[in-house]
């Protein structure tokens, strides 16, 4: 490789060249190169790398260019095959393999390599060739996904092969390659009975770990680890007849203090990813409590590795980490996953034995390692720890006392923690307790860390606070954050900023005592802090002001807010470093201003939005190499992040994509808050947004599209009705409704997430009620499609879910996070049932062709055998068909109503609520096709009334919506009812006053009835009459809440046409039961 930069660049436009016009003559050069021995080994290595990228699929946006094959005349072939077989050092033998490999995963689907197996095959059997056979071993490896198929036939003989390599009397190399062939070849195998046969490889896959170790040889080993973790993720029903001798001798790697931290880390790495490995082999770890024991207890002593650093104590920032060794990271890290992957049933019996030991051990590390491992579990052992706060809280506290002040740091990160994962029970249970432990923990001033650590405890206690907890340490936490805003440390400072941003956040109007005495100080550490070093310090005082303005409202912050915009302005202006804090934090602070402003912070928008949108139009900074690429990506740059997805590895760099995210999040909050003041930036920030609705980078950026959609229809809608969109007409929001719908639905149609999709189909729901009848029919029929995807995919994920519920080891632990994931379902279908029924109101009949085709899906929901969620859904969807189609959907009470009147008596109210509905609906449009059921129906409602339990809350909805149906076959079926009882017992139940909609229906109903003088409402010789005017009164009584203001009137109207006599006869025996409100008010009505 040439030193000069020109040199290099000048060869390798020449090799692109090469590759595009000759590519055969120069990958025959290349592996005559490689092949030939006489070739120095630097050019012989550099000629195995460019031989290798030849051989690669070229990336180019020509599908037809990525899928050609590779150069490959026989001689090439040969070449290779004979480089090979000529024992060429470990290095360029690897290049060789690589190259063959490439080569052959594009020839072997055509069959176009015959040879490569039966040579493969020769080579891998012959233990006196070591190193032929290692590399035969790696090439099998490399192309088992090809070759798994073609090779069942002979499954018997690879493991004959794969056993006797796996016992290589001499080399680990051959032993370490033939389990990385087992490995790779138990994942491609396409059935469990396939795999079966390979069972009995496991005790000879773990020796040639166990040799390695043995015999000192641990990068083998750590090699050995890292194949056998991959299986452990991708087939860990592979291990389970031994799974106990397999984490056993795991779980001893990861105990032998004296083996590199390296391969200690990988031993634990395994027995993590098989307790994570839930979808595939449920509840297995949980059976082994014993092996999750000695795994927990590894971990804490792993916590041990940490050192009184002074650099600790000296920091300058909270990041810095000294005096922690390797293994406390990664304890740190498997404690949150095992936690997380066995749940708090398994975890905390365990962690309840050892914390004590380590709290009354007499080393200040031990209880480090304790207060660290409770915040590390708290999130995945939440509701069991919920279950014994009290023990939990006092331990932490005790913590607040310890004489180390790296164990009180440690005793407030746990609280720090637990207030996220606990609450918000921790702090409505123990706010007396913990509150004023973090404000004495304010006042440690010889220890500057503990006291910013103190300030970040009390932003993530008063996150899930509530104002009423917050007020009476108010003027404690206050007062104290100011004295540390004052402190010289500039870490204590930012913390205090954050916990004042945060408590301003919680406690809103209640900040505005303490604005006058907080502002000058936010504000002079905005204008004042303006060295580099104290960029965070001054982006965390933006964060603080925009807090506490949105908190004390727009009139209290006007004056100040023109100011800090003033700043805000000039620092927009200036150029910033591609690093710099404050870009992101004055985003979010330019946001939060405007939701304190509204439509006054219009002005602004020009200068705002510039920046804004170029960072949302920021491209992701990815870097792609080969998972076996000597091309490492920059490891050691905390803001990249590597993955590896099949043979690539990408590294992104994170810190870009957070940037993008915020941007986004911004711009759909200037759309929410600005609405048709928005409207100017559409045609900017539509272009921007629509394509990351399929930005599969970063699921924050995905989230803020799809959040923004319907604010832009929103926008573009109110201000063409208002007059304010430039001249534009609704054809403008024809357009741009044409640009976002389908670009949801194509979304919808890949989004990978459950939880995602459920945004996305309510995000498409309200851009369709904007939209109304702009929708065409094409576009209908791909909702419709859509639609009827997201179902069939929701469906085949809750059987795949079913189907781990068969799995041996399958628990009660699994079934509750099972339960969740059906829940995230359940979602799903009721974003689908809210689509449905936007879809039905807007185009009515027209769009019952579609219901047809969807009605197959919807239907089996009814079944006894689905959720009472999923039943609520299925019938609130059949509920706006019969409401909206009336005469049209009269051809669906065949199937739809049996349903509806046994649902109406199910012991889940909800269920109830939405088929009473229905059946007060069908009473009202279902005429000739309802009558003959008017009795079961009846029978059915009488029985959701007059229930003992019907006005308990639970059940009062659906007894208000009974009521309502009740009315309406009274009103609808008069002829096939005893309408001398029926109507009495109707009127009883009167007023309704928990379900406002129907409230008012009923009430209205009532009116009627009473202003056309019906016979059976008022009764022999008008005795109903006084029961009638109590419920006027009391519907009057409760303002526009029971009734619209025109039942109000006419309710008032007939009350003052009483004659005297009869008002004086009903005051003096009904007044009494009257609310003293309501007395006045009848007082009134009739005195006039």
């Amino acid at each position: 490789m040439s030193s000069s930069n020109t040199d290099r660049s000048a060869a390798e436009s020449a090799f692109h060249r090469l590759r595009a016009s000759h590519p055969e003559p120069l990958a025959l050069r290349l592996a005559s190169s490689l092949a030939s021995p006489a070739t120095p080994a630097d050019l012989r290595a550099m000629a195995g790398v460019l031989l290798r990228k030849v051989l690669s699929p070229t990336p180019s946006s020509d599908a037809s260019a990525n899928n050609a094959t590779p150069p490959a005349p026989s001689a090439l072939k040969a070449h290779l095959l004979s480089a090979l077989q000529s024992d060429p050092p470990k290095p360029i033998a690897k290049k060789v393999c690589d190259a063959i490999s490439e080569l052959a995963a594009a020839l072997l689907p055509e069959n176009a390599w015959p040879e490569l197996l039966p040579f493969l095959f020769r080579a891998a059997s012959g233990p006196e060739a070591p190193n032929l056979q290692e590399s035969a071993l790696l090439i099998f490896a490399r192309l088992a996904d090809y070759i798994a198929e073609s090779l069942l036939d002979h499954l018997m003989t690879i493991h004959n092969l794969l056993a006797a390599a796996l016992a290589h009397p001499t080399s680990p190399d051959v032993r370490i390659a033939a389990l990385g062939a087992a490995v790779n070849l138990v994942q491609c195998l396409p059935t469990n009975s396939d795999r079966d046969k390979m069972q009995d490889l496991l005790p000879a896959m773990m020796r040639a770990l166990t040799d390695c170790l043995n015999s000192g040889q641990e990068a083998s080993a750590q090699e050995a680890l890292e194949l056998l973790v991959e299986l452990a993720g991708a087939e860990p029903r592979f291990l389970r007849r031994q799974i106990a001798d397999v984490v056993g001798a795991m779980l001893q790697v990861a105990e032998a203090a004296q083996l590199e931290d390296g391969t200690r880390h990988l031993a634990v790495e395994f027995v993590i990813t098989l307790a994570e490995a839930r979808e595939r082999a449920p509840g297995m770890m949980r059976r082994l409590p014993q092996f999750v024991g000695r795994l927990f207890a590894v971990l804490m002593q792993m916590l041990l590795d940490v050192e009184d650093d002074p650099a600790w104590h000296s920091a300058e920032t909270e990041d810095e980490d000294a005096g922690e060794g390797n293994n406390y990271g990664v304890a740190q890290e498997c404690l949150d996953r095992l936690a997380i992957a066995i749940g708090g049933n398994a975890i905390v019996p365990i962690a309840s034995e050892l914390l004590p030991q380590y709290l009354s051990a007499p080393e200040w590390q031990k209880h480090h390692a304790a207060l660290i491992t409770l915040a590390q579990i708290a999130e995945g052992c939440a509701k069991v720890m919920l279950k014994n706060l009290e023990q939990v809280v006092s331990m932490i506290l005790n913590g607040f006392q310890h004489p180390h002040p790296r164990v009180r740091w440690a005793a407030i990160n746990a609280i720090g923690q637990l207030s996220t994962d606990l609450g918000p029970d921790l702090q409505v249970h123990y706010h007396q307790k913990v509150l004023p432990a973090l404000a004495n923990a304010m006042d440690d001033f010889q220890n500057p860390r503990v006291q910013a650590h103190a300030a970040s405890a009390i932003l993530n206690f008063s996150e899930n606070c509530t104002p009423e907890i917050l007020t009476p340490y108010l003027d404690g936490i206050v007062n104290k954050l100011l004295v540390l805003l004052q402190n010289g440390k500039q870490m204590v400072q930012e913390g205090a900023l954050t916990a004042l941003a945060s408590v301003a956040d919680s406690s809103q109007e209640l900040f505005k005592k303490y604005y006058d005495a907080v502002m000058p100080y936010l504000k002079a550490i905005l204008m004042n802090a303006t060295d580099k070093s104290n960029r965070m310090l001054r982006a965390k005082s933006m964060e603080c002001i925009s807090l506490v303005g949105m908190a004390v409202g727009k009139d209290k912050f006007r004056d100040d807010a023109r100011q800090v915009m003033e700043v805000l302005m000039a620092l927009q202006g200036t150029a910033m470093e591609t690093d710099d804090p404050i870009t992101s934090y004055m985003l979010q602070a330019w946001a939060r201003l405007c939701k304190c402003l509204g439509q006054d912070f219009l002005p602004y928008m020009s200068v705002v939005m510039p920046p804004l949108l170029q960072s949302a139009q920021l491209k992701p900074d990815v870097t792609i190499t080969s998972a076996e690429s000597d091309d490492e990506i920059e490891s050691d740059d905390d803001s990249i992040e590597t993955i590896t997805l099949g043979d690539k590895r990408i590294g992104i760099r994170t810190s870009v994509l957070e940037e993008k995210a915020t941007a986004c999040n911004m711009l759909c909050c200037y759309a929410d808050e600005l609405k048709e003041g928005f409207f100017p930036w559409i045609d900017q920030v539509a272009p921007t947004l629509v394509p990351l609705l399929k930005f599969y980078f970063h699921e924050e950026v995905r989230r803020a599209a799809v959040a923004a959609m319907p604010e832009l229809m929103r926008s573009a809608k109110l201000a063409v009705e208002k007059g304010q969109a430039q001249g534009r007409d609704e054809s403008y929001v024809k357009q741009l409704s044409d640009y976002i719908i389908p670009a949801l639905v194509e979304a919808l149609h890949k989004e990978p997430e459950t939880e995602m999709c459920s945004s996305m189909l309510d995000s498409l729901n309200e851009c369709m009620q904007l939209s109304g009848r702009l929708l065409d029919e094409a576009q209908v029929r791909a909702i419709s499609d859509e639609i009827k995807n997201v179902i069939i995919a929701s469906a085949t994920r809750k059987r795949e879910r079913t189907e781990r519920t068969k799995a041996e080891d399958f628990d009660a632990d699994e079934g509750e996070l099972l339960k969740e994931e059906n829940e995230q379902e359940e979602e799903v279908f009721d974003q689908v049932s809210e689509c449905l029924g936007t879809l039905i109101k807007t185009f009515k009949a027209s769009f019952l062709p579609f219901f047809d085709e969807l009605s197959v899906y919807i239907t089996p929901m009814l079944g006894k055998d689905k959720t009472p969620e999923e039943r609520r859904i299925a019938i609130c969807i059949f509920d706006d068909v019969a409401e909206q189609c009336r005469e049209a959907a009269l051809r669906y009470y065949d199937t739809y109503l049996p349903f509806l009147l046994e649902a109406a008596n199910d012991e889940n109210s909800d269920v109830r609520q939405a088929a009473v509905y229905g059946v007060g609906v069908c009473a009202e449009f279902g005429g000739h096709v309802f009558r003959p059921l008017v009795g079961e129906a009846l029978s059915k409602l009488t029985n959701v009334i007059r229930h003992p339990e019907a006005r308990l809350p639970d059940n009062i909805m659906a007894y208000d919506n009974a009521v309502s149906a009740l009315g309406k076959i009274c009103q609808f079926h008069r002829d096939g009812i005893d309408a001398a009882q029926v109507v009495p017992a109707w009127l009883n139940c009167l007023p309704i006053k928990d379900d406002k909609i129907e409230a008012k229906v009923v009430h209205e109903q009532l009116c009627s009835m009473v202003e056309r003088l019906d016979a059976e409402i008022l009764g022999p010789n008008n005795q109903y009459l006084f029961k009638i005017v109590s419920i006027f009164v009391e519907v009057l009584g409760s303002g526009t809440e029971l009734a619209t203001d025109e039942t109000r009137n006419k309710n008032g109207q007939y009350l003052e046409a009483f004659p005297a006599d009869f008002a004086s006869r009903f005051l003096a025996s009904t007044f009494s039961n009257l609310q003293p409100q309501q007395q006045l008010l009848l007082q009134s009505i009739l005195s006039t």
